[in-house]
């Protein structure tokens, strides 16, 4: 059997058996892990993949899946001991401004930059719902690239922003074309095989001194900066999975 969308797979829940396959992203943010836990236990096929579902939706399971791709010092706080373990390893290394992430939120609004992170300690102190979140070293000599890849379907744009740290052009960034070179798209390939991506779209920060490191990645981005339609870029998305699907 092969489901296709919420509403489908609602309905048929219960009826599915091992080798069935679900093609979609579970839409209900409360029982995703649940879901995908359980569809994974049934051995049910799922396009996109429940690893790629859970990263496309917590900038903190991206954060801790994806460390080795990411700037150096990266790292999930989840608790008030972990931040002051931080502290303590970003004074050693002489680290000042560092950015969070707030873990549910996008477009850039969930990105803030601290002088330091005694800043950043002496606010979520006040606040236990502050946790889980993302933190690591401010960095402000990068080139900020969204790429797509959707099978053989690659593009890349870089976003700026002079006004404002944060790049997305929903915070004001304006786009650029860019040819990714070969090693780059070989980093965006072996980010998307470890977290088990069909499709992707992938922000990268290339330093002044030319390292590449991963921002985050999703399974669906904004795309005011590309070429492609949406509905161009949605139709290659459903034949990507279909095909796989069928290959199953």
């Amino acid at each position: 059997m092969i489901i296709k969308g919420n509403r489908e797979l609602k309905d048929h829940y219960h009826e599915l058996c091992s080798g069935d396959i679900f093609i979609g992203t579970i839409s209900s943010r409360h029982m995703k892990s649940f879901m995908l836990i359980d569809l994974l236990e049934r051995n049910i096929n799922c396009l996109p993949s429940p690893l790629s579902q859970i990263l496309n939706s917590s900038k903190a399971a991206q954060a801790l899946i994806l460390r080795d791709w990411m700037l150096p010092h990266t790292c999930v706080i989840t608790k008030r001991t972990e931040l002051i373990e931080t502290i303590n390893r970003y004074n050693k290394n002489g680290i000042g401004p560092v950015v969070s992430k707030e873990n549910h939120l996008h477009c850039g609004y969930g990105v803030r930059r601290w002088d330091t992170i005694e800043t950043l300690y002496s606010f979520t102190a006040l606040s236990e719902s502050s946790y889980p979140f993302v933190v690591q070293p401010f960095c402000e000599d990068f080139t900020d690239i969204r790429v797509i890849i959707v099978g053989d379907y690659t593009e890349a744009y870089t976003r700026h922003n002079p006004n404002n740290f944060r790049m997305n052009i929903a915070a004001g960034g304006k786009s650029h074309p860019y040819i990714l070179k070969n090693e780059e798209k070989e980093f965006c390939y072996a980010i998307m095989k470890r977290s088990k991506f069909p499709f992707a779209h992938i922000d990268l920060m290339i330093t002044g001194n030319n390292n590449k490191y991963l921002s985050e990645i999703a399974l669906n981005g904004g795309i005011k900066g590309a070429s492609i339609s949406r509905e161009e870029l949605d139709k290659k998305k459903q034949d990507l999975l279909e095909k796989l699907a069928k290959n199953s």
